[in-house]
């Protein structure tokens, strides 16, 4: 037909009859429960695992522990944590897993919790101890674990599949989780079915009414209960203390902090008397004291822990002193000289930062874009990633745009940034060794990255809309992981270069106040806060 228009074809009268036949009725209603999402279609093998959600941790012996996650109806949903092969892999193992398959089967609308399982929660069969005893995650590695990782979900009810759970669940009933709250807890013959008998309006437990009270303070909440306990003191000249001061200073505490800093100003205490790495980023405060009240001898000190990068003729030396190879120096010395340009404008101070970076970054970073921590061991520590990544970010905070050497140095950041996200975890926290998603989540690398991402964001080196959940991701877990009368959970103890991976690995993790922690966890906090 030539008239252009769409014709309806006409149904003979046999065709009509045979669309109202019994068998096509029965199809039509099967599409029609497919559309409205009725749970009618049936697997045709056993629905595969998803991706671990989180790493609980390792074993002693090296052994992955992984958690799944299966999504509730709703953001809010209670949330149910299942247990299992707390003496090996086993029978409870497979029950566990066949819980997560079955779940998954639902509708997503269909599910009253949100699940958290752990079908093998113990693969080398050790003796667990609960609560856990001695040094976390040297000592007892499994049963630290899975006690931090329990407090930092939350859950509202954990299901036991066990004949023997060395007192978890009553210690998770009895005892505040790693300082967070109670979460209630039973042990469980069979986890067959399990989800299908429980309530479908499960009370809250108390940590997960304190964790959702933890993550809704807003940062400058958080910082100033951080600086009731931190950034009180200023009896070493270390960045410890420094970046601390430096948090107060930004609440407006910045007469506080010239008081303290008095001893060092009129001679009394040389700052750098018993120089170091540590002491090169102590003069942090110098420089900022130096901004905020224009007094010339807090920029004299910033200058004179500069000079110590060039000779007795004024000339760069090869690099910074007391590096010790170590990422570190990224941070320690390459922010200080900067400052040391911006307070005096002097040009040779900022030539001074790019070649130490440039020194720094062919001694450690590798070809993945990560760093080293040094060249002893390719281990790329979470600290010695962050040191690197926010030592960068304020030292281009104060670099001239026009200095040959800044597109550069903006690149290598962006570059870094990009290789570090790609290891976030999904709570969003960067680990002890940053591309070993078993070791533990560690506080102060991620309080550190935080801020020099929403650095980069601010300063628009970092795209906002593909790196401000990064940012939002890492506050999350550093807010979940601060108490609010300043302790912390798992901040990597004092670490200087260690020999191998493993030592990284074995490193300490503080679940107290801590100096360190308590300083970076500040800074972040002001960082959100946007003050200056």
């Amino acid at each position: 037909m030539s008239s252009g228009c769409a014709v309806r074809s006409k149904t003979p009268p046999e065709r009509r009859r045979q669309a109202h036949s019994l068998p096509h009725v029965l199809l039509l209603l099967a599409g029609a429960a497919l559309l409205l999402g009725a749970d009618t279609k049936k697997p045709k093998g056993p629905v595969p695992l998803p991706e671990p959600h989180s790493m609980v941790g390792e074993t002693a012996k090296g052994t992955p522990i992984p958690a799944y996650m299966v999504p509730g109806a709703a953001a809010n949903s209670p949330t149910v944590l299942l247990i299992g092969g707390l003496n090996g892999f086993q029978r409870t193992s497979r029950g566990i897993t066949m819980e997560i398959r079955k779940y998954l089967t639902r509708k997503q609308r269909n599910r009253p919790f949100r699940l958290l399982a752990i079908p093998n929660a113990n693969p080398d069969a050790i003796r667990l101890v609960f609560p856990p005893e001695g040094v976390a995650y040297r000592d007892n590695p499994e049963s630290h674990a899975l006690w931090r990782w329990i407090a930092m979900q939350s859950p509202d009810l954990v299901l036991i599949e066990s004949n023997e759970d060395y007192g978890l669940a009553d210690s998770l009933a009895d005892s505040p989780v790693a300082g967070v709250a109670k979460v209630a807890a039973r042990d469980i013959t069979s986890s067959e079915d399990v989800l299908d008998s429980l309530p479908q309006l499960l009370a809250q437990s108390e940590a997960h009414r304190e964790m959702d009270r933890r993550v809704a303070r807003s940062p400058k909440q958080v910082a100033d209960e951080l600086a009731q306990v931190y950034g009180q003191e200023f009896t070493q000249p270390i960045y410890i203390q420094a970046l601390a001061l430096i948090g107060q200073m930004r609440l407006g505490h910045t007469a506080e902090v010239q008081r303290l800093a008095i001893p060092f100003v009129n001679g009394s205490r040389d700052p750098l008397a018993q120089a170091t790495s540590l002491t090169l980023g102590g003069h942090l405060v110098f420089a900022e004291l130096a901004r905020k009240t224009n007094d010339p001898r807090y920029a004299q000190l910033v200058r004179k822990a500069a000079d110590l990068g060039f000779d007795e003729h004024g000339q760069m030396k090869t690099s910074m002193p007391y590096h010790d190879e170590m990422s570190d120096s990224v941070f320690m010395a390459c922010p200080l000289l900067a400052e040391a340009g911006r307070l005096t404008g002097d040009r040779k101070y900022f030539d001074m930062a790019a070649r130490h970076f440039d020194f720094m970054q062919k001694l450690d970073q590798r070809a993945d874009g990560l760093w080293r921590h040094s060249p002893l061991t390719d281990a790329a520590w979470g600290r010695g990633n962050a040191f690197a990544g926010l030592g960068l970010a304020l030292t281009l905070s104060a670099f001239p745009k026009d200095h040959p050497a800044y597109g550069r140095m903006v690149l290598a950041f962006q570059q870094h940034i990009a290789a570090l996200t790609r290891f976030q975890d999904a709570d969003g926290l960067w680990h002890e060794v940053i591309d070993r998603p078993a070791s533990y989540a560690e506080y102060t690398a991620t309080a550190m990255l935080g801020t020099a991402i929403q650095r980069g964001i601010r300063n628009r080196w970092l795209e906002e809309k593909s790196y401000r959940p990064h940012v939002e991701m890492a506050w999350r877990a550093v807010s979940a992981r601060t108490a609010p009368d300043g302790r912390l959970l798992d901040v990597c103890e004092s670490t200087n270069k260690q020999k191998t991976l493993e030592d990284y690995m074995r490193r300490a993790a503080l679940f107290d106040k801590d100096a360190r922690g308590g300083a970076m966890g500040l800074l972040f906090a002001t960082e959100l806060a946007g003050l200056q």
